[in-house]
This record gives structure tokens, sequence and C-alpha cells, in this order.
């Protein structure tokens, strides 16, 4: 990468900024690792501090229907109180602890095509200026991994992935937003179900799966939505038999047999199990077939005024309506 010219208060001739993220996916609940590169300017600076924020595309639902823009949902200081000098080199490393509901952008090294980013915020003599902003790739816990290769297994598909702003009721949700993974239905469940919403919350102690079904009308007395919420924790991954507990949650959603958020107790096991069917490819297939043409900027339309300054190649497509906005 190539050192990024502040724009703005700065002006020319100011600090230039660098964040360089380490190569490997981040995970959630883990470090995200890197280091800022600044380069002086044409005088002395006194940089005040460091930032890190990160970002999301989020949609959202309103009245007038629905729009999506940028959400910061968490910000890290990692330096400051020093003086950069003309034409200086001055390196920060530092390693943060990403939120434990950061979505995941990728599977099995494949885009699902949700928007994150790293952007660096450099204040100098008391100026701000949002210099550097860096695509965030992040994989699954090992335990969103496993239950997304059992419902490969099983015959689901992949079919998108996007960021809902909002809470889910019932839960104990963080973030001001979550990611909402659709897929379409397995065979012996394609009768039932239009398709299946697949939510993940995770937490220090596990994870809460929550379900949505959109089912078929017919044998259900017409269409509509059923949602139920399962918990598991993060220490049995390698010993849990998910084929056979990810189809009892299915068959306990479209069955419609149990109250919202009462499966099961303390984080561990589901009170419903099903057969394990293997119908169909791994997790790891569907998504190379169905999202490998998801590219990063997938999702249009509007984007906060706060990050119209720079958006490099991260948000590929909109630097023409920012310019747009900002001429209007």
């Amino acid at each position: 990468m190539v050192f990024k010219r502040l724009l703005g208060s700065l002006g020319v001739g100011g600090p230039t900024v660098d964040t360089v993220l380490d190569p490997a996916p981040a995970r959630p609940g883990a470090a995200l690792t890197g280091e800022v590169q600044l380069r002086g300017g044409n005088a002395d600076f006194d940089v005040d501090h460091i930032t890190l924020e990160l970002v999301a595309r989020v949609e959202a639902e309103h009245a007038e229907g629905e729009s999506e823009g940028v959400v910061v949902f968490e910000r890290y200081t990692v330096g400051g109180g020093f003086r950069l000098g003309e034409g200086q080199s001055y390196t920060v490393p530092f390693s943060v602890t990403l939120p434990w509901e950061t979505p995941v952008t990728e599977l099995y090294g494949q885009g699902l095509g949700i928007v994150l980013g790293v952007r660096t915020e450099l204040a100098v003599a008391g100026a701000k200026d949002k210099g550097d902003l860096d695509r965030l790739s992040v994989a699954p816990l090992p335990v969103q991994e496993a239950i997304l290769e059992a419902l490969g297994q099983l015959g689901f598909g992949f079919k998108s992935a996007d960021l809902e702003y909002g809470r889910i009721h019932g839960t104990g949700q963080q973030l001001p937003f979550y990611q909402e993974l659709e897929l379409t239905p397995a065979p012996q469940y394609a009768h039932q179900v239009n398709e299946i919403e697949l939510t993940f919350l995770a937490g220090p102690a596990g994870l809460e799966v929550v379900l949505e079904a959109d089912k078929r009308g017919g044998f259900f007395s017409g269409s509509h939505d059923t949602v139920t919420r399962f918990t598991v924790g993060h220490h049995d991954v390698d010993v849990r038999d998910w084929n056979t507990e990810v189809d009892g949650w299915i068959r306990q959603l479209v069955e419609h047999r149990a109250s919202y958020g009462s499966q099961q107790g303390a984080y561990g096991h589901s009170d419903h199990g099903g057969d394990g069917h293997r119908s169909g490819p791994g997790m790891g297939t569907v998504v190379a077939a169905g999202a490998a043409g998801l590219a990063v900027g997938v999702v249009g339309g509007l984007v906060a005024a706060e990050v119209v300054d720079e958006v490099g190649d991260f948000f590929e497509g909109d630097e023409e309506e920012e310019q747009e906005e900002e001429e209007g």
C-alpha cells in the first residue's frame, strides 16, 4: 500500500498515514493486529492521538423503504502524545480485540458480500482527519464454521448475506446491527419453507443462533415467518454431532413446536435432535459456487457524510455519488 495524502483540515504538506493490517483474516473476539505508518510533512507536528474505527455498511428499514450507510461500531486509541518531525517516518504497532459480534466477511476464503473496514483518524495539533480506510476480513469462529458446514452437508445453499440495522428481541445482542445469512432450503424442507435466515450472536461464553423460516402456505395455513433461538458453547466444537444437532434445530423451526427463546437453558445442548441427513455438499462448496461472484462493493447506496473524504477502493463505485453529495 502507498501512503495516502490527508485531505481536509491538515491540508497539503501535512503528515501522511497508512494503516497496514496483518494479512490473515481476523476472528470475532480475537486480536486484530497491524501497524500505523506515519510520515512527517513539511514541518514538525504534534500528534495528539491515533484512533482506529471499525466501520460497516449496514442496511436500515424505515417508513420510506430501505437505505444503506456506514456505522462505526468500535473505536480504539492506539497511540499519540508525540512529536512527528519533518519528513520523519514513525510506526505504531497495535493489537486490539474485535467485538464478539463482529460480522463474518468470508467463509473458506470466499467473500460473503459483507463490507467492513478499519478507518484511521489522526489528530494533529488540534485538527482531526480520517486519512486511511482499509478493508477488514473476518473469518468465522470454529463453532460458526461447524454450524455452517453442517447446514451445507444437510443440503442448504448460500443465497446472500447482509447487515441489518436494529436489534433482535430477546437476545443478548450488543452491536446496533446484526448479520443475516439467507439460505436456500435443503430438498427435504423445500416444500415447507421458502428460505432460512440465520444470525450468529457470539459472546465470550458461547453463541446464540437465531433461525427464521419464511414458511410456505398450504400446510401451514398461509405464508408466515417463525423464529427459534438456540445457544451453544465454544468448548466442545470438535466432539459434537453437528449434522444431527443442526437438523434438529431446523426440524423444530419448521414444525413450530417451541416458543421463541425457550429451546434450551444454559449454553449447551438443544432439546430436540434430528436424524442427521447428509443430502448435499459441504457449505464450503456451496459458498464457493454461490458467493464467489459477490464483489465487496455489491452493496450500493448512500454513504454517511463522515466518510466522504476518502474511500479509496474499499467502497468501490461510491465515489461519484459522494462527489455529487459534496457539490450539492
